[in-house]
């Protein structure tokens, strides 16, 4: 009777053991797949302005006051009559008002337009891919942007890539906190999955381990 009992709790230790390595192993959750080519494009967020961005401002009937000008590192720029004016972390439209009430002192009711050339974008509008990658890098986000595109942008996967277990971490506004998905690379790039694919959104970071063998 004692062996028998003995032998039932080991084989209930057991399980339990298993359960726990099986939700050690999930990790995170799964994110819906996205389609390959999306039946409808939309526009995505609001763009907003990172540092190193080239911008060019114009000034109706006034263009001696407007100017193509690099957003500073430290996220300012500077164009006539505006010193010193921060840009990084607003929109196009929002900065085209701060520039026209600074103007506003000096002409009547200035019109200002404000241009983004090149864009870098904060790195709350880029995702990132590190890891066991061809080439880790920062990726401006742009509409309808998918897990595909980005590994299409960094070359792939390297040799030694363990792509069915990278994740992908994401900032949930709601919650405030940040979540953690499990993404399938593997099964996306080497076996054509069409599930594995999924959207990304601005912020994403894509993080890819390497095999243990």
């Amino acid at each position: 009777m004692l062996n028998t009992c003995f032998a039932r709790t080991l084989s209930l230790c057991a399980l339990a053991v298993m359960a726990l390595t099986g939700c050690a192993a999930t990790g995170g959750s799964q994110l819906p797949p996205a389609q390959f080519v999306a039946m409808q494009e939309g526009p995505g967020e609001d763009y907003v302005i990172g540092p190193l961005d080239e911008l060019t401002i114009h000034v109706w009937r006034n263009p001696e006051l407007g100017a193509s000008v690099q957003v500073r590192p430290d996220g300012r720029i500077t164009t006539p009559l505006v010193t010193d004016m921060p840009a990084v972390g607003k929109t196009p439209s929002m900065l085209a008002e701060d520039i026209r009430l600074q103007l506003s002192q000096y002409i009547n009711e200035p019109l200002v337009s404000v241009i983004v050339n090149k864009f870098a974008g904060t790195f709350s509008q880029q995702v990132r891919v590190v890891g066991a990658t061809e080439k880790p890098a920062s990726i401006p986000y742009r509409a309808n942007m998918t897990l595909l595109d980005a590994m299409i942008s960094v070359g792939g996967l390297s040799e030694y890539a363990a792509g069915n277990r990278a994740k992908l971490i994401r900032f949930d506004k709601e919650s405030g906190r940040q979540k953690e998905y499990n993404i399938r690379l593997g099964d996306l790039l080497k076996k054509g999955e069409s599930k594995a694919n999924v959207l990304l959104m601005p912020g994403d970071v894509i993080i890819i381990p390497e095999s243990l063998f």
